[in-house]
């Protein structure tokens, strides 16, 4: 049976600020002569110095304690289909083993971190369904 660490709320903070960072764009030239109304206000999605969205999301993820960065690393890597639910004792012992002081990096440089932690949760608590009614 899988016992998570973290609260399925905490890592849908966490899913919400990766794809908030995820959908961020590279900052186009200002001296370009655009027209925000015709640009359609696309400069919102663009990652500038003055966005903290990523800082925020490391932090989020920094803040957290042992078991519930590991918690989350395992649920990334299920999401990403490295690893099935029922192998959960096993990812969660890898992910243990790799833990340093980077693992809030490491998590956001996953391109897909948002999907992959939606997915991964969704998997283990449907893993958890299944094993309740049997």
């Amino acid at each position: 049976m899988i016992t998570l660490s973290i609260d399925p709320e905490k890592v849908r903070t966490i899913i919400d600020g990766a794809r908030a960072f995820d959908a961020k764009d590279g900052a186009v030239d200002p001296e370009s002569g655009s027209n925000p109304v015709d640009d359609e206000m696309v400069d919102v999605l663009e990652d500038t110095d003055q966005d903290s969205t990523y800082e925020q999301l490391l932090e989020a993820i920094r803040g957290m304690d042992l078991d519930e960065q590991v918690d989350l690393v395992t649920l990334a890597w299920i999401g990403r289909g490295t690893f099935t639910p029922h192998e959960w004792a096993m990812a969660r012992a890898e992910a243990l083993a790799a833990h340093n002081n980077h693992t809030a990096e490491y998590l956001t440089s996953l391109p897909m971190l948002g999907d992959y932690l939606e997915e991964g949760l969704e998997a283990v608590i449907e893993d958890e369904d299944e094993e309740g009614e049997e």
